[in-house]
C-alpha cells in the first residue's frame, strides 16, 4: 500500500487516481500510524517552497517523513514534494529541506537564457544520465513527461537520474538509495508517468 502524504498542499486527487488506474492500493493521509504503516510513500507538493515547509512542520509530519526514510522504506517526492527532499531552497529567501538528498533549490533564471518562459510548463523529454535506476524500468530515454516549475534541483549531479533540456540541462529526475524525486507531474504525464508510478511501486 502507498500513502499518499497530506500535509495541505499537493495534487491529491490526481495522484491517487494515477495509482487507481494502475492498480495500486493508496490512501491519502496526513495520520501518522497509516503512514509508518504503509508499504512506500509519496510526498507532493505545489506552490512555495517556503510555505510547503512550514504546512510539513506544522502537520506534525516533517520527522515522520525523514524517519520512514533513513528506515529504508521507499520514498518519492513529487515537484515540489522533490524539492522538499533537499538539504535548502532558494525561493523567496533562504528555507531549509529535509536534507535527505544533498543539494539546493535553485531559480532556473540563473542557469536558462533570457527571453524563455519562466515558470517551464509543458512536455519535455527525459535525458538519462549513465546511473541505473528502478524507477525507469518501464520507460525509454527520451520519453516525455510534464513540467511545471520556476526552480530546480542544483549541486545534486552524484544522485541525479535524469535532466530535461530547457535553454541548459536541469534536473529533471534524482535517487539516493530507497529515497527518490520527479521534478516532473508522473500524474500528468500519461502512460510513461503511471510506468513511473508502476515502477515505484515494485521497489
Amino acid at each position: 500500500m502507498t500513502a499518499i502524504i497530506d500535509y495541505g498542499v499537493g495534487n491529491l486527487f490526481s495522484l491517487s487516481r494515477s495509482f487507481e488506474a494502475i492498480g495500486e492500493t493508496c490512501v491519502v493521509t496526513g495520520d501518522k500510524a497509516v503512514i509508518e504503516s504503509a508499504d512506500r510513500l509519496l510526498l507532493p507538493g505545489v506552490g512555495a517552497f517556503g510555505d510547503a515547509a512550514k504546512m510539513l512542520a506544522d502537520s506534525g509530519l516533517w520527522d515522520t517523513v525523514c524517519e520512514q526514510a533513513n528506515s529504508g522504506k521507499p520514498l518519492l517526492g513529487v515537484c515540489l514534494g522533490m524539492q522538499l527532499l533537499f538539504d535548502v531552497s532558494y525561493e523567496y529567501g533562504e528555507h531549509k529541506g529535509l536534507g535527505l538528498i544533498p543539494g539546493q533549490v535553485r531559480p532556473i533564471a540563473e542557469v536558462i537564457p533570457e527571453g524563455l518562459k519562466i515558470p517551464q510548463i509543458g512536455w519535455n523529454a527525459l535525458d538519462f544520465t549513465n546511473r541505473e535506476t528502478p524507477l525507469f524500468k518501464y520507460i525509454k530515454n527520451g520519453d516525455f513527461v510534464y513540467f511545471v516549475h520556476s526552480y530546480y534541483a542544483a549541486n545534486c549531479d552524484e544522485n541525479t537520474i535524469a535532466t530535461t533540456e530547457y535553454g541548459a540541462p536541469l534536473t529533471a529526475a534524482v535517487a539516493k538509495g530507497n529515497v527518490f524525486g520527479c521534478q516532473f507531474h508522473p500524474e500528468k504525464s500519461g502512460t510513461v508517468g503511471l510506468n513511473i508510478l508502476k515502477a515505484f511501486c515494485e521497489i
